[in-house]
């Protein structure tokens, strides 16, 4: 389904009150692609927002090209699904790394045909199950959200045929695209797979679909093509807090799913640095929202952000948890031989259940520090943001230690981390979720915060004396200059007293990874 086929009418956009502030408000649109999503596509006034100057932090300047964050995934497939790889063989996906080759398919002329593709990024979450089985005895279990190419088109795997939950979803009817498990490892030992048309004589008719009646661990990825084949047959790819009360707009739910778009971002940045009063501040990008959140695979702002920035001279930092930054290495090294570029992952738990548990839809820890190595050997130093460090659950030494080893071994040039910030908005759906998932802890953390959004001196000096002793020994302890000020970067921002999160538990933590002073106006 198009993307353009997908705009609201004026009334449904304005069914949120606030969207009425958003006078330069050109659409908004859902898709499929994002089930749940609306965007709010903006011309924004102004690209720069400046820090407010009683600000500790060690830039002035900031870009926000979207307000909210799309990282949340529906579209997820069990981890031990087999992904076609570009060389024929399978691989199970809990395996498959972002940056490796797989096979994807792309219409040209009159044929869908397969292609080589690469996985940008992939994400962990857990969702209820459904099993979906061929009649050639393939099997593949996968969300209630997630698509298939069938004979008649693309079909999310259940929906309804009228009301709210309308949508094509798959029935017995129905005969999906591919080779299937059974005749997949045959045709391609026989013949390289990439190029040929999308024909096959292999019995993919659907016999049953079988909800499993329970939730379960699923993952999915992003590739360059929009799709991959998963268990032999065409699946389709799912696509890379406070500010929104601007727009009465809530931090929870809303944030994730009404997401305002600066389309024209990068045409007024270039508007702005090239007047004769910018002088070249450093700028960063990823202290409010991030620039490669899932729906930066769509929109592609931060190419046109990267080249106007190195263009006009001015040096910037990126900090994102989204692994599809890879996709803009080339343009980042070479922004690098012109100005200063500051890179960093932010990936503050290293415990998988518990990262699944409180950043669901977001790329795993995995994914994020295989990132942090492409970065390192496309030749560009990366930092990694330990932010926040959650009290009593990712402070311990075994776990701060063990983070310490693995940013290393990805080739982390520096460390930085603050304990958990909570704000009012933000602390009541923190607690909310600490009384579902870790109910024992929540007398302890509500007398750490009792006091306020920050996490007592006492606390801090403690956090403090335990990790700096890591930082050192795991050689991560960086310190390097600003450009602009000739200040030490990491101490600005290891002495900061706390991070907010700026996002509610159960959805990616990002959203604000630095200090409220940095809730720019951005309209």
């Amino acid at each position: 389904m198009r993307w353009s086929g997908q705009e609201l009418t004026t009334e449904q956009a304005g069914a949120l009150p606030g969207l009425a502030r958003l006078n330069n408000l050109v659409r908004s649109v859902r898709t499929p692609e994002f089930d749940g999503i609306t965007f709010h596509e903006v011309l924004a006034k102004s690209a720069l927002n400046r820090v407010p100057g009683q600000s500790a932090m060690p830039f002035g300047w900031t870009i926000n090209p979207y307000r909210g964050c799309s990282h949340a995934c529906t579209y997820c497939l069990s981890p031990e699904t087999l992904i076609l790889m570009a060389d024929g063989r399978q691989k199970p996906l809990w395996d498959v790394r972002v940056g490796e080759a797989i096979v994807g398919t792309r219409t040209e002329g009159n044929y869908r045909r397969y292609v080589e593709t690469t996985v940008l990024a992939a994400w962990n979450t857990r969702k209820r199950g459904h099993r979906i089985t061929l009649a050639d005895g393939t099997e593949i279990v996968a969300s209630g959200d997630h698509r298939f190419l069938t004979d008649r088109g693309w079909k999310y795997v259940s929906g309804a045929m009228t009301g709210e939950g309308q949508r094509p979803f798959l029935t017995t009817n129905n005969k999906l695209m591919g080779f299937g498990l059974n005749g997949l490892t045959e045709t391609t030992r026989k013949l390289r797979i990439t190029g040929s048309a999308l024909k096959s004589a292999a019995k993919l008719q659907i016999v049953s679909i079988e909800d499993l009646g329970t939730t379960m661990d699923m993952i999915d990825i992003t590739t360059g093509t929009g799709d991959f084949i998963a268990n032999g047959v065409v699946s389709h790819n799912c696509f890379a807090r406070p500010t929104h009360n601007y727009l009465e707009l809530n931090a929870g739910k809303d944030f994730d799913n009404e997401i305002i778009v600066k389309v024209n971002v990068a045409e007024v940045l270039r508007k702005e640095l090239a007047k004769p009063s910018w002088g070249k501040h450093p700028v960063a990008l990823g202290t409010n929202t991030d620039p490669y959140q899932r729906a930066e695979g769509r929109y592609r702002l931060m190419p046109g952000i990267i080249a106007a920035l190195a263009e006009s001279g001015t040096p910037f930092s990126i900090l994102t948890k989204g692994t599809l930054l890879r996709r803009d290495l080339d343009l980042l090294v070479e922004a690098s031989q012109q100005v200063p570029v500051d890179l960093a992952m932010s990936i503050a738990i290293y415990d998988d259940e518990l990262q699944q548990a409180v950043e669901p839809g977001t790329p795993s820890t995995k994914a994020r520090l295989a990132t942090v190595s492409a970065i390192r050997n496309a030749g560009l130093d990366c930092s990694v943001f330990m932010m926040p460090i959650l009290p009593f659950l990712t402070d311990t030494r075994v776990h701060l230690d063990d983070a310490m080893r693995q940013a290393k071994a990805a080739g982390a040039t520096g460390v930085l981390y603050s304990s958990l910030y909570l704000k009012p908005g933000v602390k009541e759906w923190y607690l909310h979720w600490l009384e579902r998932d870790h109910p024992e802890l929540l007398p302890r953390y509500r007398e750490l915060y009792a006091r306020g959004a920050y996490a007592p001196k006492e606390y801090r000096q403690w956090l403090a004396a335990r990790i700096n002793p890591l930082l050192r020994a795991h050689g991560l302890h960086r310190r390097r200059e600003d450009p602009a000020t000739g200040g030490i970067l990491s101490t600005a921002l290891t002495q900061m007293p706390g991070t907010p999160t700026d996002a509610p538990p159960g959805t990616s933590l990002l959203a604000a990874e630095l200090p409220p002073e940095l809730a720019p106006t951005l309209f």
